[in-house]
């Protein structure tokens, strides 16, 4: 697997750059993330689906269904698509340390 220098720190990443070592996610690497994702710059907005999808998945070992992130952030898909252009398994799953969700290609 290859490395990359994520919030200042040395992480594995797979081929498609989700982080492969979760222990080592932090404020700094989310916001490193981002940036590979398109995303200019993190707002309360992006936080607010970071720390769903972080705080669902330590939960129940899983990424939520995109519907419930929807409910449960009050965001609709097309803003999640406005926050993450690669969407909310690519690329928010991605920002928030998340392993590569099932079914994303």
């Amino acid at each position: 697997m290859a490395k990359a220098m994520l919030g200042g720190i040395e992480i594995e990443i797979d081929e498609d750059g989700f982080i492969q070592e979760p222990d080592k996610w932090n404020k700094e690497v989310a916001e490193d993330l981002a940036k590979t994702e398109n995303v200019s710059g993190m707002t309360e907005e992006h936080w607010k689906v970071v720390n769903y999808l972080r705080d669902y998945y330590l939960k129940f070992g899983i990424a939520p269904p995109v519907r419930m992130l929807c409910k449960q952030t009050g965001n609709d898909l097309k803003k999640i698509y406005q926050l993450f252009p690669s969407g909310p398994a690519k690329g928010a799953c991605k920002v928030a340390g998340l392993p590569k969700p099932t079914g994303c290609v």
